[in-house]
Order: C-alpha cells, then structure tokens, then sequence
C-alpha cells in the first residue's frame, strides 16, 4: 500500500523513484515511503522490428503481407482491364455496307438510330458489285444495303443471309445532272442525249453499279449508243465518282443518283433533269442481313429501324421512292 503510494506521488510530481533507499514521509502516522529523487524516469527502448529474432520475423511477416496485398491489387486490375476490353468488344459498332448512291441518308439513319437505341452503325460505301465481292470474300459486315436486288437474291441464293430479312428500302431515281444551272432548264436533258450535245458524260460502272446500268439502258431508249461515245464517256468505280467527275469539272454531265442532287442538308447546285421511270428498269434497292455477322441480334435492331416510319420519312426527303 505504501509503495503505491509513493509510486502515484511520483507519477503525480514528474519525478524518480527508487525503491531501494525507503525514507519516512509521513512522520505523524509512521508509515515509511520511498525515498523519491528529482530526475527523468528511466525508459526503456522498445525492441525495433529487426533486433533479435523475433523481429526479424515481424518484418518478414509485415513483407510478405504488402507483397500479398501487391498481388492482388494487381490481380483485381487485371479482372477489371479484361472485364473492360471484353464489354468494349461486345459494343464494337455494326459494319453496314451501304451503295455509294445510299451513303449520305445512311450517315443520317445511322446517327438517329443510335440516338434511339444508343447502339452505334459504322457504314462503309462502295459500288453494290465491289460490295457483293468483298462480302462472298469473307469482309466482316452485318448489314448489306444494296443498290440493286441481283445481288441480295444471289446472296440469298448461297446462304449467305439470315432467312426472311431481305426487303426493299428505298427506290432510287436516276438524273442527269450539270453544275450550269442553265445547262438543263425546261427539261432538256433528253434533247441533249439524243443529240449527244455535250462534252463529256460520266456515269457509274454499268458492270458493278445500279446507276451505271441504268443510265446506259436510259441512252439506248433515247436512241444513243454509249459505245459511240469514246473517250467522252467516263466511267466511275460507283455513282458518286461520277457525280465527283461533273462537280470537278471533268465532266459537263452525269448521270447520278436523285439523292447526290437534292441533299436536304443543301441548298440545290446546277440543274438536273429526272430520267422518266419507263426508260430503264426500277432501281429496287434492297437490304439483307448477313448470316456470318456476330451481332445479328443488333443488326435486326437497325433493320427493323430501316423499316419503320420514321426512317421511311427520311429516305424520302433525299429524294428515294419507298414501300
């Protein structure tokens, strides 16, 4: 009890004790005490983590527990990086494969479809034959928006479609067209074909384009032979070649497609004359979905899109025919 005391005094006044030399401090009750010294109290240094045995084993264990943690942190980087690239992959953009004539309307369905449905469509042009060989080819599209319906029916011939998703979107309407405004006022556009009262004439390869075929059925009904022509025919790889070949001055005149001519983005540029519907074959343009796409549960989306209402509307402004 004493020494308790005399320990409490000592914590209470900063001071040393010790107990080896006891000293009386309370005379009137007798009790005897430890002899308390003024100093600082003796501490001693705690073991660091590396004296002796036991801390080397401390530091191990505290060096194996961040070498654990490291691990794993990287192990969840890892899990989350491949979890990234994997949902990245799964919302890689459709691949549509679109005729030249159709490129313009494409972009603009392409951009409102994903606003509806926040799925994106990469659309890549070209002429419907170039097209249709790089698809038997093995080229990784989903959707084929033709020009014409030779080459869906082929495609669907071979197997090469899902079953039941072809249908027409858009019938397109052939035009002559000049950058002179003047050039083709009061339609004389088939006056100057059958004269062949122009410099030179582009249109698209009747081999591989639509438009092409078309615009040479269309001279044969007016009764000029493009064989005649010679070099002032020029021959481009699609219908928009053509078209470049008049609006760069190449050419005087081309047969195009309606749409490249009244872009309702625009303002109208030249003058064009529209080919009468009786002077060659429809330009039915068709769509299939392709039967070696990974996303045809996204690639039916946007066709159903196509299809409906609002799409149809659209087509239209740019100057197509629609069921």
């Amino acid at each position: 009890m004493i020494e308790q005391q005399a320990r409490v005094v000592a914590v209470e006044r900063g001071l040393a004790w010790d107990r080896r030399r006891p000293v009386r401090i309370d005379t009137k009750r007798r009790r005897r005490a430890w002899r308390m010294t003024k100093g600082p109290v003796s501490v001693r240094r705690p073991r660091a983590l590396g004296d002796g045995p036991t801390g080397v084993a401390v530091m191990r264990n505290t060096s194996l527990r961040r070498l654990a943690y490291s691990i794993l942190f990287r192990s969840l980087a890892l899990i989350l990086l491949c979890a990234f690239s994997l949902s990245t992959a799964g919302a890689e953009p459709l691949r549509v494969a679109v005729a030249s004539n159709f490129l313009v309307p494409a972009k603009v369905l392409a951009d409102c479809f994903e606003q509806a449905s926040g799925q994106q469509a990469a659309v890549v042009a070209g002429s419907t034959g170039m097209l249709y060989a790089q698809i038997v080819n093995g080229a990784p599209f989903d959707v084929f928006l033709a020009a014409n319906t030779t080459e869906p029916q082929r495609l669907e011939a071979d197997g090469k479609t899902v079953a039941g998703s072809r249908f027409t979107y858009a019938v397109g309407r052939l035009v002559l067209w000049s950058r002179d405004p003047a050039v083709l006022a009061a339609d004389k556009g088939a006056d100057l074909i059958r004269s062949a009262g122009f410099g030179r004439l582009a249109i698209a390869n009747p081999k591989t384009a639509p438009y092409g075929a078309a615009a040479v059925e269309t001279m044969q009904a007016l009764g000029l032979d493009p064989g005649t022509l010679g070099p002032r025919l020029l021959l481009g790889e699609n219908v928009s070649q053509a078209y470049q070949f008049v609006a760069s001055g190449n050419a005087d005149l081309g047969f195009v497609a309606l749409s490249q001519t009244s872009n309702p983005d625009r303002p109208p540029m030249g003058s064009h004359w529209r080919v009468p519907a009786e002077l060659h074959h429809p330009i039915e343009q068709q769509a299939v979905l392709l039967a070696r796409s990974e996303r045809k549960v996204r690639a039916a989306s946007f066709l159903d899109y196509l299809e409906g209402p609002e799409a149809r509307e659209l087509i239209a402004l740019y100057g197509y025919g629609t069921f």
